[in-house]
């Protein structure tokens, strides 16, 4: 993966996508110091639970769409508006699921905000703004798929410059407190689905008004099996606040949050990584050369071990740098983060094993991977966190990240075959 490209598209498109993502991770993280001196554990506990829901509401909600839209691209021999038509589809789809999350939402919106900690307007504006971050994510996917690094990543630098701008002047200026961070955060989610919405639009790739009954089924059946894959996801990485807070409160909630977004900046790495790699291995897989598959198997183990080495700094390192940028009051976070870090590292083994699967667009297994790592994390959460604290979370999630690597290349194997144990020509 790592190999000489032609016109070196590969390393320039990692290069634009992880300098998108460092700045769009430094954005909120420089805002960082500032909310853990203007909100308490507590307030910050409730901004966690916030943004847990938005995860748990994506896979039922997005149904994988944006996926199922970029892997369109790939189709041979579409027609002009076969794209098109595809996304508005897609579209389609995520109105009538939002639809019916936001009527149950809305039922037991009482149950849910006194559960969560959370006001009900937040729970059912919740349902709103996770369907405005999946258009985003279509108009994002397209970008992707077509090598447009740099457009990619302006939107999502100038979303995250709105989103910390309007949590500056809600939280320090207004004093809003939590409530000022989670509304910064609806207002950024749903301008920025409203300019994607647009965008797709202005650039001819979406016709709403037009019944496929082919797209919308050929769109389930990529989205729908995973749904169990995203709910593991959700078990494996969102999951963890729901059990401190129910544990150990609020507060505990908050400080873990601090951890988990210090190891979730070792995450957008392999993210950027991943966007760029992805149209590079599509076609490289399209073409079904084994020498080329030898190569892409080789570098992908030399970077498996040079990432698993680098983990190793966040234990090191990672304990100083959360007491210097969040203060004393969050200082129990850095007793978690190396093990974050090392369950991030995981995480990005995942990736570059998982792509076959969706290549292969058979994704049904996948989900039993997520579902299988997912409920062992959330067994070992229920057990660990009552008698370890915030450490027993931090175990758990390490433990079941490696599972899920583990499990996802054993599926991966047997949805597209990769020489993984036969690397000499």
């Amino acid at each position: 993966m790592f190999s000489k490209l032609k016109g070196n598209t590969f390393l320039a498109g990692s290069a634009v996508y992880l300098a998108s993502n460092i700045l769009n991770a430094a954005i909120p993280f420089a805002l960082l110091p500032v909310l853990t001196r203007y909100l308490s554990p507590e307030e910050y506990g409730q901004v966690a639970m916030f943004q847990t829901l938005l995860g748990a509401l994506t896979a039922f909600i997005g149904l994988s769409l944006h996926g199922a839209a970029g892997r369109k691209f790939y189709d041979g021999n579409l027609a002009a508006n076969d794209l098109k038509e595809f996304i508005g589809s897609c579209l389609q789809i995520l109105l009538v699921t939002t639809l019916i999350m936001l009527s149950i939402l809305f039922v037991f919106s009482g149950e849910f905000g006194q559960w969560l900690g959370l006001d009900t307007k937040w729970v059912l504006l919740a349902g709103l703004t996770t369907a405005a971050t999946i258009i985003a994510q279509i108009r994002l996917g397209q970008w992707q798929v077509r090598k447009k690094a740099k457009s990619y990543g302006a939107l999502q630098i100038s979303k995250s410059l709105l989103n910390v701008g309007l949590s500056l002047l809600l939280v320090v200026v207004f004093l809003q407190g939590s409530d000022g961070r989670i509304l910064a955060q609806i207002v950024a989610a749903g301008s920025f689905g409203l300019l994607a919405l647009w965008l797709l639009k202005r650039d001819d790739l979406l016709k709403f008004f037009v019944w496929r009954a082919d797209y919308i089924r050929e769109a389930l059946r990529f989205g729908v099996p995973l749904i169990p894959h995203v709910g593991g996801v959700f078990l494996l990485t969102t999951v963890d606040r729901f059990v401190i807070s129910a544990e150990l409160g609020l507060a505990e909630a908050g400080i873990y949050m601090v951890a988990v977004q210090f190891g979730m900046a070792i995450s957008l790495v392999f993210d950027a990584i991943n966007k760029a790699y992805v149209p590079w291995l599509f076609e490289r897989l399209k073409r079904d050369d084994e020498a080329e598959k030898r190569q892409i198997v080789r570098y992908t183990y030399a970077w498996f071990c040079f990432i698993l080495l680098g983990a190793g700094v966040g234990f090191l390192v990672g304990p100083w740098l959360i007491l210097f940028v969040a203060g004393a009051d969050y200082a129990r976070a850095g007793d978690v983060i190396g093990w974050l870090i090392l369950g991030h590292v995981f995480s990005g083994m995942y990736l570059m094993v998982t792509n076959y699967i969706f290549f292969s667009k058979r994704t049904g297994l996948l989900s039993v991977a997520s579902v299988l790592a997912g409920l062992v994390n959330f067994f070992l959460l229920l057990v660990l966190v009552r008698h370890l604290g915030l450490e027993g979370a931090a175990y758990a999630f390490c433990f079941s990240m490696a599972l899920r690597f583990l499990l996802s290349w054993y599926v991966a194997q047997k949805r597209h075959s990769m020489p993984w144990f036969a690397l000499r020509n």
